[in-house]
């Protein structure tokens, strides 16, 4: 058997294909209650319903700002949540040109037989939740697999089932019509340098894409979400262009030319940092046969989230800061990002959260 040929063999094609088109990118809107919890509560907001959905309306109401999404991932709760004057989120998305994503895993849970690595869980029941999910108008999923890299770690054995979990995810979506984001983070904390980080995506990527060859999943229905090849939280930093040159060539030497984008996460960079890397990558020379782009949460939301601090009064002033991000982002993607949106508050500053959950 090749890979997969069931009935949204073409629209799983040519979602993933549009949600790659350069100077767009995908906003992650898909924080659980619980993260988004963290967020309200930097800006001494509560975490209820009422100022969630407020939330996520200011971002996705910014006039202006669709132009430069082409997908929107959000969580369970958000998908069936409507605008203050009762327009459901979803519509306002489409009519934007963009299409709505959902988060489909259930968080990590310790691997055992390892020293604290974990695995994803959330394959339960998941075919049952795609397809609701993909009546209720999502077109794509994501599901994260976290590995970290430490003095033995990542194991061959934390590799090898993070793999095969995101390709069993992977075809699950595919036969149910969802375009599945894979994403394998490799966290960047610890002291080693960029080289290590070189090494072990290399690693993590050649195991993912045999895994999601020996399921049979239909690499051109499918985006890869990976880390940014960087140092440590703890080491030297380095330059975007080194950033570039390093993550490039890993992605050279593992990504298969089917895949018809990679959009990168952001990984605790500070918003301008994870922009000018973006940037860097599509300014350099060489073979790329995927388009590289983006999917930033928290390099899309931490300026405007300070700027907006829970309060009517400020939208209008968290919109602009959004809606800079977003353009900023959107010209990276293209290589022509000019460094003019490094002003604002929160822009530069380090989002980094060690041992990141969602």
């Amino acid at each position: 058997m090749s890979c997969f040929k069931g009935k949204y063999h073409d629209e799983l094609i040519a979602n993933a294909a549009y949600i790659g088109t350069p100077g767009k990118g995908i906003l992650a809107a898909d924080e659980s209650t619980g993260t988004i919890g963290k967020r309200l509560s930097s800006i001494n907001v509560e975490n209820v319903e009422t100022n969630r959905r407020a939330l996520r309306e200011l971002l996705f109401c910014t006039p202006g700002a669709l132009q430069y999404l082409s997908g929107v991932i959000l969580f369970e709760e958000t998908l069936y949540q409507k605008t203050a004057s009762g327009k459901p989120f979803v519509d306002v998305l489409k009519e934007g040109g963009v299409l709505p994503g959902i988060k489909v895993d259930k968080g990590t849970v310790e691997l055992a037989g390892t020293n604290g690595e974990t695995t994803t869980q959330g394959l339960d029941g998941l075919a049952q939740r795609c397809q609701q999910y993909y009546a209720a108008g999502a077109r794509f999923a994501k599901w994260r697999a976290v590995l970290k890299i430490g003095p033995t770690e990542p194991s061959q054995l934390a590799i090898n089932e993070n793999a095969n979990g995101l390709a069993r995810y992977a075809i699950i979506c595919q036969e149910n019509g969802l375009v599945p984001i894979v994403e394998p983070e490799i966290l960047v904390d610890g002291p080693h340098d960029i080289q290590r980080c070189a090494d072990v995506t290399e690693r993590v990527l050649a195991a993912v894409y045999k895994a999601l060859n020996d399921h049979h999943v239909l690499l051109e229905g499918t985006l890869l979400k990976p880390n940014m090849v960087t140092p440590g939280s703890d080491a030297k930093k380095v330059s975007p262009q080194v950033i570039a040159e390093h993550t490039v060539r890993a992605l050279q030497r593992t990504v298969p030319a089917a895949v018809p984008a990679i959009v990168f996460l952001s990984g605790g960079q500070s918003e301008e940092q994870a922009t000018l890397n973006l940037n860097a990558m599509n300014q350099l020379k060489g073979k790329k046969p995927w388009s590289l782009s983006f999917s930033f949460g928290r390099a899309l939301q931490q300026s405007t989230l300070k700027a907006w601090a829970g309060k009517e009064e400020n939208v209008q002033k968290a919109r602009a800061a959004f809606l800079t991000r977003c353009k900023a982002n959107s010209e990276a993607t293209l290589g022509t990002y000019k460094g003019d949106a490094a002003q604002g508050e929160g822009v530069s500053e380090s989002l980094h959260v060690k041992d990141y959950k969602y």
